[in-house]
Order: structure tokens, then C-alpha cells, then sequence
């Protein structure tokens, strides 16, 4: 049986131990900030600049492109929280298990803020009925009963399932949209949660372009977590120099994710100066950072991004992740924040979060 997030509260316990508040603050942060972002642009997803231009966006809405409620979120909330959701059912990584979690919201719903799949990525669903097909062959080849096939824990027999379902040529935004979770749970391994972050998006999204930006973007996460840095310190072509870099060493960023790591971004005049809010991985990691460095709030930023247009939902949910991160949850719009579909569900998730990781640091 699916239980939407909602229905769930019903049901929420705490973690059994104690939880590092300022960590906790954090995690609170990039995981509303996510869905705060994809709320915020949902209503005007697919509107190109020049009508956010005539019709900006300052506030939470509802109805437009999906017809939503204020607070509901899109694909890019969906699919967060069942990563989030798999990290902590699984205590730790597990590609297979986050695969499944994708096909459950795609077949039924799951972690839907509608009860139902909408807006799905075109390389996400190509990923996703991969994956389904693989099952299948992997269920005959193992004689493993259909119904079970989901709920596979042996991990000799998980090694052998092909589970990078992407295409190599899928670079769209549709991995890094999700990341947070990752970076989050596995903060206390920078290395480790650099490469699983990294991971995490090629399961769906096989070009190097978004393996790198989802790579990178865990790594800002990570340092905003671990280090007390300013945010002209963090975003300084220095800074990736100096410390981040040395999380990719062996493997290099591709070009065009170290430009952007190199301050691409930083251009005054946003949209003028060719900072585009596309589906493209590099554009919208460019706008989300773009956004992030411009402005001094989260809700300053969030609507800076929305409001370059096209995939606005999207733009923001990345921008959301990093500076949710940096500002904490106490600095986000509380009059947002109580409008966010399964709130306490959510808070009980960072909970677990932060939790969980803390616990998988220790026994790893």
C-alpha cells in the first residue's frame, strides 16, 4: 500500500538518539528550501522570461501550469523525498532501492504531494521503464518471485543488477534537481558523499555533464555543512581551487561544470548577460548559483530564479538545496514554510536525516 507523505504523519516517530541542532538546521534548510523553490516556480513552469517580465512571481501561488495547491510541489519534491526516504529505510546508499522508489512514484504516486506522477523528466521516465525491464530479466535469470523483486536486501545479489539506467547523452537537469539528500546524509564523508552524489545521478542521467554537476553541487553543500564560510569565500574561484577540487581528484569535472565552478555565474545583469533558466544541466545549475550569489535572502534568491523563466519550478528547487543549506532553515520565509504539503512529515524526515548519517559515519 502507497501512503501519500501527508497520510504518513499519522504514524511519525523521532529518532532514538540525539541530533546535532546546528546540523539539523542545515539539513532542515536544503530540504525545504528544495521544496520551497519547486513550489514557488510550479504555478509558472514552461513561461518564458518575457511573461514572468509582465507577471512576476513574488509569492507562493496556486492553479497555473499543474493546478496546485499553494505549497504542493512537482516532480523535483517527489523525487527528493524518495531519495531521502530510501538513505533512511536503508541506512546508507543503495542505487537499487532508490531506483525503486523512482518507479513507485512513477507507477503510483509515492512521495506525490497529488497522489499521482506529473511533470516527469523524458530521460527520468526513459531511466525508470529501463529499469523496470531490467527487473523483470533479473527476476527470470535469478528465479526470484515478480512480487518480491522490489524488495531485494541481498547485496551479492544486488551487486550484479545493472542499475545505471541513464542514457549517456541525458545532461538535463533531472538528477540534480534531487541531489540534496545525499550531500545531506553523508556530509560527515566528504569524499564519500561527493562520489555517491555523483552516483546518485548517474543512475539516471548517464552524461558526465550531469554526473559532474550533481558531484559538484554535493561538494558546495558539504562545505556550507561542515565549514563556517561566507559566501563570497564559498562561491571564489579560490575556494574551488583550494578545497574542492581536491574532492575530484582522478576524476576531473568536465569543462563546461568547472567554468561554472570557476564563476561563470557571476554575472550582473542575469538573464541579459545570457544566464537562462533551461532544462539544460549547465544552464540551471549557472542560474541557481547566479541566484544564490545576487542576493542576500533566501526568498530574494528563490524569486530571482523563478523568475528567469522557462523551467522555473526546477531553477529554484536547485537554488533552494544550496542556499536552504547556507541560510538554515530558521532564515526561510516562515509564512512559506507553513504552507509546505506534508510539513510535519517533512521536518520528521530531516530528523532522520541528519540522524541516520550521523549513525552511518559511526559504524562505517
Amino acid at each position: 500500500m502507497i501512503f501519500m507523505p501527508k497520510e504518513c504523519e499519522r504514524y511519525l516517530t523521532s529518532p532514538p538518539g540525539s541530533i546535532d541542532e546546528n546540523i539539523l538546521n542545515r539539513i532542515k534548510g536544503s530540504m525545504f528550501g528544495l521544496l520551497l523553490g519547486d513550489a514557488l516556480g510550479a504555478h509558472v513552469e514552461f513561461r518564458p522570461h518575457a511573461y514572468l517580465l509582465a507577471n512576476p512571481v513574488s509569492d507562493l501561488q496556486s492553479g497555473g501550469t499543474w493546478g496546485l495547491e499553494k505549497g504542493q510541489f512537482t516532480d523535483d519534491g517527489s523525487m527528493a523525498l524518495c531519495l531521502a526516504n530510501s538513505l533512511v529505510a536503508r541506512c546508507g546508499f543503495e542505487p537499487y532501492d532508490q531506483l525503486v522508489r523512482y518507479k513507485w512514484w512513477f507507477r503510483h504516486g509515492y512521495m506525490s504531494s497529488t497522489g499521482n506522477c506529473f511533470d516527469i523528466g523524458a530521460a527520468t521516465k526513459k531511466a525508470i521503464r529501463k529499469f523496470e525491464n531490467q527487473q523483470t530479466e533479473f527476476a527470470r535469470n535469478n528465479n526470484i518471485p515478480f512480487d518480491e523483486i522490489d524488495f531485494l536486501s541481498d547485496k551479492k545479489l544486488l551487486k550484479n543488477f545493472p542499475v545505471y539506467c541513464g542514457s549517456d547523452e541525458a545532461a538535463g537537469n533531472g538528477a540534480l534537481m534531487r541531489l540534496a539528500p545525499v550531500p545531506l546524509f553523508f556530509h560527515q564523508k566528504p569524499q564519500v558523499a561527493v562520489d555517491f552524489s555523483g552516483i546518485s545521478g548517474g543512475i539516471t542521467h548517464g552524461d558526465k555533464r550531469a554526473y559532474d554537476a550533481c558531484r559538484y553541487y554535493g561538494a558546495l553543500i558539504i562545505a556550507v555543512l561542515l565549514n563556517k564560510v561566507g559566501k563570497d569565500q564559498l562561491l571564489s574561484e579560490e575556494f574551488y581551487s583550494n578545497e574542492l577540487k581536491k574532492l575530484f581528484k582522478g576524476d576531473p569535472l568536465h569543462p563546461e561544470i568547472e567554468k561554472v565552478a570557476r564563476g561563470s555565474f557571476k554575472k550582473r545583469k542575469g538573464y541579459d548577460d545570457g544566464i537562462r533558466g533551461k532544462g539544460y544541466v549547465v544552464n540551471s545549475l549557472e542560474a541557481a548559483l547566479w541566484a544564490f550569489w545576487k542576493t542576500k535572502t533566501f526568498k530574494e534568491g528563490a524569486i530571482e530564479a523563478v523568475n528567469l523563466g522557462d523551467d522555473t519550478d526546477t531553477t529554484a528547487a536547485i537554488y533552494g538545496q544550496l542556499a536552504g543549506a547556507f541560510y538554515g532553515y530558521t532564515k526561510l520565509p516562515p509564512e512559506w514554510i507553513n504552507m509546505v504539503y506534508a510539513k510535519l512529515f517533512i521536518e520528521c524526515l530531516c530528523e532522520w536525516i541528519a540522524y541516520e548519517g550521523s549513525q552511518w559515519n559511526s559504524k562505517k
